[in-house]
């Protein structure tokens, strides 16, 4: 089965589209398909879904004339479905737009369907890269550093995560940050109830040791223990955690975001004073709700397969659709797969090493 990582010789990527994964339909999806190719000429689409809904919606938008191919797939992976169920379907418009990357005639996918089943299929139909336990999905989180994230991975393929897995964690996420954020050396921290060295699981103490000994060799510093504090500051630009905290810290966060913004519209709407505060400050809010806006990160990377494999939210809007679209873009465009399988093939005996 062979792959296509790197742009096309005429500079354009492809892009495998699963349109029935949303839970707003596949109006959305197309909806922000055309806004990715309203700013970005270089994009093409493989969109997979029912032909009869697709094609009218793509038809509407002029922007996607000649840029899209529609693969018809009638079945759907509906959210409470187990990763399972999935992977025994195979018209599904997961699986298709899983297998149009494999196959090579695209360069990543997106999805917004269930996230247990994208990681499902996508290891079958993909395969791990070598070397790889478990992949990792890797989210960017609104921080205090220069470029405005750091990368926190993992943030729920897997509740479990030894030291061998978390020293892989630290070069895959160090590997995403230095070609998504474009770090040329990240700081990775390892995250702890503390940053003390005598804190924690014996499996973190000996993850310590075993990032610190291959920070050198993987192009990274590592920082060492970093507490939850922080995740959005500046002390580091990879977070490293097992997938049962990194998703509890990744809902939290979320929901905080929301629990703020709704409490700050509250504010400034409770009396005409504060309304009127509120038209002072306009420009400011506006400036604090782009910062904070979950919509302008979306996309979860899946770190650790033979292909690239952005997850949206399942309630992502046409902006959320498109912000996914354009990360899936960036990193095919700078040949990230290969540069990680690469990264991770670096790595391989010490993990080694640290089994034994």
């Amino acid at each position: 089965m062979s792959r296509i990582e790197a742009p096309s010789p005429t500079g354009r990527i492809t892009l495998s589209i699963d349109a029935m994964g949303s839970d707003r339909g596949p109006a959305v999806v197309v909806a922000g398909m055309a806004r990715s190719a309203g700013k970005n000429p270089r994009i093409d689409f493989i969109v997979h879904g029912d032909e009869a809904v697709l094609t009218p919606l793509v038809e509407r938008r002029r922007n996607l004339k000649d840029r899209v191919t529609i693969r018809h797939a009638l079945g759907v992976v509906e959210m409470h479905e187990k990763p399972s169920q999935a992977m025994r379907r195979k018209d599904t418009s997961m699986r298709s737009a899983i297998d149009a990357v494999g196959a090579g005639e695209a360069q990543a996918i997106v999805s917004c369907g269930n996230t247990g089943a994208l990681m499902a299929v996508s290891m079958v139909r993909l395969r791990k890269l070598e070397g790889i336990n478990r992949p990792a999905i890797a989210c960017l989180w609104p921080s205090r550093n220069r470029g405005g994230f750091n990368v926190m991975l993992d943030v729920g393929a897997d509740i479990r995560a030894d030291e061998r897995d978390l020293l892989q964690y630290a070069m895959m996420g160090s590997s995403y940050a230095r070609n998504g954020l474009g770090l040329e050396a990240p700081r990775v921290g390892l995250l702890n109830v503390g940053t003390e060295e005598h804190k924690g699981r014996s499996e973190l103490h000996s993850a310590h040791t075993l990032i610190s000994d291959n920070a050198e060799g993987g192009g990274f510093k590592f920082v060492g223990f970093v507490e939850g504090g922080d995740i959005p500051g500046d002390r580091c630009d990879v977070i490293v955690t097992d997938g049962f905290t990194g998703n509890i810290a990744l809902k939290t966060g979320e929901g905080t975001a929301k629990l703020v913004g709704d409490f700050l519209k509250e504010a400034f709407q409770a009396t005409p004073l504060s309304k009127i505060a509120a038209l002072l400050a306009l420009t400011s809010l506006k400036r604090l709700q782009k910062r904070i806006d979950p919509r302008r990160v979306n996309g979860g990377v899946f770190l650790g397969l033979r292909g690239t494999v952005v997850k949206s939210h399942g309630s992502a809007d046409a902006t959320g659709v498109s912000a996914a679209i354009k990360l899936a873009y960036e990193l095919a465009a700078s040949n990230f797969a290969d540069r990680l399988a690469a990264r991770v093939a670096s790595i391989a005996p010490a993990t080694e090493d640290a089994a034994q």
